[in-house]
């Protein structure tokens, strides 16, 4: 069967793949340095970072023959080496200019990666605008190349003539650096002749794609300095043998040296000292092979627990050298899974680096004056869920430049600032990242809220809510308070979206509102998906697993701290504080537990959103670390539960959501409804129906 690009065992489908991780990673490091550029914050070296994201973007891309991804990211690439030149000034149209090519680059990276067609006039626009900004500043007398050998190229009048010799190695075409551009510059510069030496090119059964074989002489006319020559290849001086000498000066004054880098010695000298090169400090991994490697350790951590588990029933007297052996695997097992998991965490600031264009442009379009401020961008998550965060992150931020940002001159007659703000921030809590997204716009109206999901049939007419469940009507299907329905917003479809994406991550998200002084979103997420350590707590005949990072305390209090509240059940007296009551057995309808808190095991626990609380388990089984498994996928979701895991006795268990447990728990005080236990439900005859 003939090879095909697509093959993975085909070379060039692998190079292929590589390559457009690599763009993921330049177009990251090109929108990050171009929205520095655009605030007045970049420098000589960020121009520099981003032409060098350009260059290799379009490099790679003439290697695979992207024809459409060369021919734009080579405009792209001029007017950014003009702006380098200092031949046009970064003005805040130009600037703008910059942000919209880098947006269709990307736009043209994606297709090119996926296979799609793009519009015949996509992006001509752009080019065209870009064109006409270094059409005002080009020089018309620019000379073209010579082509001929370099004894035929004539120095000019009052012009210092350099030869330059160029050998690229094959690491310079691998690091997707073109020739061709080097040429390009140094015409810039003055009159160039050109002399290419391609003795060393061999037949082609010969020929190896990705090796260097030609080199060049060049002879160039110019009055610049040597140092600006030389500033030509300051990006590939690594990874090449250049040798540039003076020919002829202005005034037959002391000769200037050569300046060389890398030169060809000749036979009779000492050869060069070679410098050892540093190494490789970082590897690049598909991610398939990482989460093959994630779920090989959850097995390994499932056979451990079971291993220890059989070794609990063995006497330590006999045989001490097989439970320092099953300790010694526990401990090499959860160092195994802490490395697995760390590689696997990124910084959300990939994420994050997204937002201040979406602002910036969106801010334009409703002509509002708003900035964002962004902490904790290091703060690193499972990789699975920063893939996952792009979406509900940029519906937030959107929702709350449309929703909640006034105008600037309303902004001005409420007493505010003319530019609004939007702080956007990450943190490690509890066990777990939260996200916050604050505005110090306008805030819920609550008045408004209401009467519209009255209207609406949403809410009973008669109705009486708190604030919290007010503000939590934003996060119904089809609900939405916009006056006009625009692209923006206004068609009752997102926050329910955003509220869905978050809980399938095992995640939460709330909201804190005051009206006209802004609003916070926050979301939690766990911050891997695949092991947590956990306490395992038996209720009656079923066993819970409570997440290790929530746990506080645990104690066995005693009648007189126990004190009922009408309506709310009952609190807990705990050293000058009053704790709400949790009971395992009302949440999930548990028969045969312990209902009396002097009886069995309070658990205190804390969780970012419901504060501290004390749960009621019957026992405590011991600490474990467990595999998580996805409830939701497996089966349904179930509300309070983050998902079920394989004890070492092979029994299911499940993992609580601690935040959801006082809401279920107060709720059935005050409702008392009819529930079903969640192990019941997963345990039903193979008869019953299953979800889908």
């Amino acid at each position: 069967m003939p090879m095909t690009a697509e093959s993975e065992n085909y070379p060039l489908a692998q190079f292929r793949k590589t390559y457009f991780e690599e763009c993921a990673e330049l177009l990251d490091a090109l929108q990050t340095n171009l929205d520095l550029l655009s605030i007045g914050s970049g420098d000589e070296e960020t121009l520099h970072a981003i032409f060098r994201s350009v260059h290799s973007i379009k490099g790679g891309a003439g290697a695979f023959g992207f024809g459409e991804l060369v021919a734009f990211s080579h405009v792209f690439e001029n007017l950014l080496d003009a702006i380098r030149e200092q031949k046009i000034s970064a003005t805040r149209d130009v600037t703008q200019l910059l942000l919209r090519a880098s947006d269709a680059l990307a736009d043209i990276v994606s297709a090119a990666r996926d296979g799609h067609s793009l519009p015949a006039d996509f992006g001509y626009e752009i080019v065209t605008a870009m064109e006409e900004v270094l059409l005002d500043d080009s020089d018309p007398r620019a000379p073209e190349v010579q082509a001929g050998p370099v004894s035929e190229a004539v120095g000019l009048s009052g012009e210092t003539r350099y030869r330059i010799a160029f050998t690229p190695h094959t690491e310079m075409l691998q690091k997707a650096n073109e020739p061709l551009l080097l040429v390009r510059q140094l015409r810039k510069l003055g009159g160039l002749g050109v002399e290419v030496d391609s003795t060393r090119v061999p037949t082609l059964d010969g020929m190896e794609p990705e090796a260097a074989y030609l080199s060049w002489t060049f002879t160039l006319d110019t009055g610049v300095q040597q140092s600006a020559v030389y500033e030509v290849f300051e990006f590939v001086e690594d990874d090449c043998e250049l040798k540039i000498e003076v020919v002829s000066a202005k005034a037959p004054a002391t000769a200037v040296p050569s300046l060389a880098i890398n030169p060809a010695q000749p036979a009779t000298e000492k050869p060069a000292v070679v410098v050892a090169a540093t190494p490789t400090q970082s590897i690049r991994v598909d991610v398939d092979k990482v989460d093959r490697l994630v779920n090989l350790v959850g097995e390994l951590v499932i056979a451990q627990a079971m291993l220890t588990e059989q070794g609990t029933l063995l006497p330590t007297d006999q045989y001490p050298a097989l439970i320092q052996g099953i300790e010694a695997l526990a401990q090499g097992a959860r160092e195994l899974q802490e490395s697995v998991m760390a590689i696997r965490a990124q910084p959300v600031k990939s994420v994050f680096a997204r937002m201040p264009r979406i602002v910036r442009d969106l801010a334009a379009t409703l002509g509002k004056e708003v900035r964002i401020v962004t902490a904790g961008e290091m703060t690193e998550i499972d990789k699975t869920v920063i893939e996952q965060l792009n979406d509900p992150l940029t519906h937030m931020i959107r929702n709350a430049l449309d929703h909640g940002i006034e105008g600037p001159d309303d902004r001005v007659a409420t007493g505010k600032p003319r530019q609004g703000t939007i702080h956007l921030s990450a943190a490690q809590r509890s066990g777990r990242i939260v996200i916050e997204i604050a505005d110090d716009g306008r805030g819920l109206n609550r008045e408004k809220l209401l009467a519209k999901a009255q209207d609406r049939g949403l809410v009973a007419a008669d109705a009486k809510m708190s604030d919290e469940e007010i503000d939590n009507l934003i996060f119904l299907p089809a609900f939405s308070t916009a006056d006009v329905v625009s692209n923006i917003s206004g068609r009752g479809v997102g926050m329910d979206v955003v509220k869905r994406n978050v809980q399938s991550l095992g995640g939460r998200i709330t909201v804190q509102s005051r009206f006209g002084a802004g609003s916070r979103f926050t979301l939690s997420l766990p911050l891997t998906l695949a092991v947590l350590d956990g306490m395992v707590v038996s209720v009656g005949k079923e066993t819970f697993i409570i997440p290790l990072t929530a746990i506080i305390e645990s104690l066995r209090p005693q009648s007189a701290d126990i004190h009922p509240v009408v309506g709310r059940g009952q609190v807990l007296a705990l050293r000058g504080e009053y704790l709400p009551m949790t009971h395992l057995h009302r949440c999930f309808a548990i028969s045969d537990a312990v209902t009396d808190p002097c009886r069995g095991i309070v658990i205190i626990a804390e969780s970012e959103s419901a504060g501290r609380i004390g749960i009621l388990v019957d026992e405590l089984l011991g600490q474990q670390q467990v595999v998580v498994k996805s409830l939701e996928t497996n089966y349904e979701s179930v509300d309070g539960i983050s998902g079920a895991t394989i004890l070492g006795n092979g029994r299911v268990a499940l993992i609580l959501d601690i935040a959801r447990l006082r809401e279920i728990d107060s709720r059935i005080v005050t409702e008392r409804p009819q529930f079903i236990s969640p192990i019941d439900m997963i345990s039903l005859p193979e008869e019953a129906p299953h979800a889908a």
